[in-house]
């Protein structure tokens, strides 16, 4: 999907410097997708201390192969 966009020159420079991406399209790719990883991440940390867990559950007898 063809987008214009007005982003500041000096940060398309620095991303792409810093990616190692070779045009500014895959620097704002990269740049996107790791804005959306770390908010999910950020989410799940959020859960921390909230969720309630069963302690009778065995979690190795789980992973083990069936």
């Amino acid at each position: 999907m063809a987008t214009n966009l007005s982003i500041d020159p000096k940060l398309i420079e620095e991303a792409l410097a810093v990616s190692g991406e070779r045009t500014k399209a895959a620097a704002v790719t990269r740049a996107l997708e790791e804005f959306i990883a770390r908010r999910r991440q950020k989410r799940l940390l959020d859960l921390m201390g909230k969720l309630e867990w069963d302690p009778g559950f065995d979690y190795k007898r789980e992973r083990t192969r069936r």
